[in-house]
């Protein structure tokens, strides 16, 4: 449904470095830019600085192909700058096979990584 997606940050450096980190254990990579995020090649993800101090507090979930992907995701994102907002693990609620981890990023958005597989 969605082409790509686009995060307004306070500043730009911080949160590049948040992204890099928390969604490399994913498969996902810095573009030439420096400020798209997503596949090699396909950024989906793009970072906009600006003066505003408002947080967005927008909720923003990643794909993991499996579930140490998430508990890398979690572990490095937080290691960059991010809060935990829930520990890496199985949310029933959501699903009998639904992993996931989630983040607030330094501009105060949710992001979370998910995997619904069974691969470890």
């Amino acid at each position: 449904m969605f082409d790509h997606v686009g995060l307004h940050v306070r500043n730009l450096k911080v949160a590049a470095k948040f992204c890099s980190a928390a969604l490399q254990p994913l498969g996902y990579v810095v573009d030439a830019s420096g400020i798209g995020f997503g596949p090699p090649n396909s950024p989906a993800l793009w970072l906009y600085e600006s003066a505003s101090t408002e947080r967005s507090g927008c909720h923003v979930a990643f794909r993991a192909a499996t579930r140490d992907a998430v508990d890398r995701f979690h572990r490095e994102g937080i290691k960059a700058g991010g809060r935990d907002n829930g520990a890496p693990g199985l949310r029933a609620d959501y699903g009998s096979n639904y992993y996931a981890a989630f983040l607030i990023d330094p501009d105060g958005n949710n992001f979370e990584a998910v995997c619904m597989s069974g691969e470890k």
